[in-house]
């Protein structure tokens, strides 16, 4: 009987070669906490991990585009609280500047720190990012958005405000928006003195008493003293009608017609007249050097107190639009704050998938190197023992 053979010893190597060709992977998966190495290990496993990385990689892109976004528009939310701090600071200017006791020293004092506080709203409104990107440049802008001309600051950005998405927010705001399109008057029409008036003519800005009246026409409120008793009439300069005629004037009392009021003060002269006109856009900084003009060359007491109202109900508008745009730029950053937190709760369940996925169970890899390095010292052993093994042993 023969006890070894080629056979028997080819059948021992391969033993030995499986074994420690496991033993080594076990290895490798113990060294690298991975179960899958390389796509060979498990093709499938390794597809979905590569997948999942590809997502990973776009949640890692995504919240670094969100963290510049969020940097700007933080940085927008603070500079509109300095300019609406400016503003307010404006109106206080503008409503000492109606005391009946300043002197035009005075008042020339008060235009000069009005004109600083416009030169640093306007040095805000033109900000940019850490980037150098604009801050209120809407939807693109190549230099400076807004630009201070002899004929008035003009914007030139991209008007318009980009869309925030579920993972991203705009970089920047629509300065078009904030700054330049402020309803003049008392943003549905504007009262001014008529050219030639006497200095005892002055009104409020006008409210709207009946919206669903209100026409968007032209007027004309033309006074006339005959005798020594005031009347007007209303004329509808757009269609050229009369409106009503021969009213009795008093003093402080409100003049009514087609949905609005005017509060008309002062002893109007003959011939003077008040002109009533639809809002157009008025740009915040255009707004302020109408009202250092009128402040520093006020010709009289009545004409600078109807400026004074006016310009303290555009600022007011003007206030309004800041604070708007303020309070989007915060419920931007709130936004900023859940999509970084749903980002993050995302991520963590890719993870999981991609742990599942190629990540090596530690407790059973030890195991399972534990018994094929039992088995494998086992085979070398057995494979010793059988390389003893002759005719000669045998005979022995």
């Amino acid at each position: 009987m023969r006890t070894g053979t080629a056979n028997t010893y080819d059948n021992a190597l391969e033993q030995l070669y499986r074994r420690q060709s496991q033993l080594s992977k076990q290895q490798e998966q113990l060294s690298s906490g991975l179960r899958v190495n390389r796509v060979s290990d498990d093709p499938l496993a390794a597809a979905q991990a590569e997948r999942v990385m590809v997502r990973l990689d776009r949640i890692e892109t995504d919240q670094r585009a969100l963290e510049t976004q969020r940097a700007a528009l933080a940085s927008a939310e603070a500079g509109l609280g300095e300019a609406i701090g400016l503003m307010q600071t404006a109106r206080e200017l503008v409503l000492a500047a109606g005391n009946a006791a300043y002197t035009p020293a005075n008042r020339d004092t008060l235009a000069q720190q009005l004109a600083s506080l416009r030169d640093q709203i306007f040095a805000i409104a033109n900000r940019t990012d850490n980037n150098g990107l604009p801050l209120f440049g809407g939807l693109g802008s190549a230099g400076s958005p807004f630009a201070d001309i002899p004929a008035g600051v003009q914007f030139q950005g991209a008007a318009g405000q980009r869309a925030a998405t579920t993972t991203n927010l705009p970089g920047a705001m629509n300065g078009q928006a904030i700054w330049m399109d402020v309803p003049s008057g008392n943003r549905t029409f504007e009262v001014s003195l008529a050219a030639g008036n006497s200095v005892n003519l002055w009104s409020d800005p006008g409210t709207v008493i009946s919206p669903t009246l209100v026409t968007g026409d032209s007027y004309r409120i033309d006074f006339s003293v005959v005798a020594g008793v005031t009347t007007y009439d209303v004329v509808n300069t757009t269609t050229s009608t009369t409106v009503s005629s021969g009213q009795p004037y008093v003093d402080g009392a409100p003049i009514q017609f087609d949905g609005i009021s005017v509060l008309a003060q002062g002893t109007p002269a003959h011939g003077d007249a008040l002109d009533i006109t639809p809002s157009v856009p008025l740009n915040v900084f255009n707004m302020l050097d109408d009202a250092i003009n009128n402040i520093d060359n006020a010709p009289g007491d009545n004409r600078l107190a109807h400026s004074v109202a006016l310009s303290l109900s555009q600022i007011d508008t003007a206030l309004e639009r800041m604070q708007a745009a303020r309070g989007q730029a915060g419920d931007w950053l709130n936004r900023a704050d859940t999509i970084t937190d749903q980002q993050s709760a995302r991520s963590l369940s890719l993870e999981s998938d991609r742990s599942r996925a190629i990540d090596a169970d530690m407790v059973k890899a030890i195991s399972d190197f534990s018994q094929t390095q039992t088995g494998y010292q086992a085979a070398l052993q057995s494979y010793a023992q059988i390389q003893r093994l002759s005719l000669f042993n045998f005979i022995n």
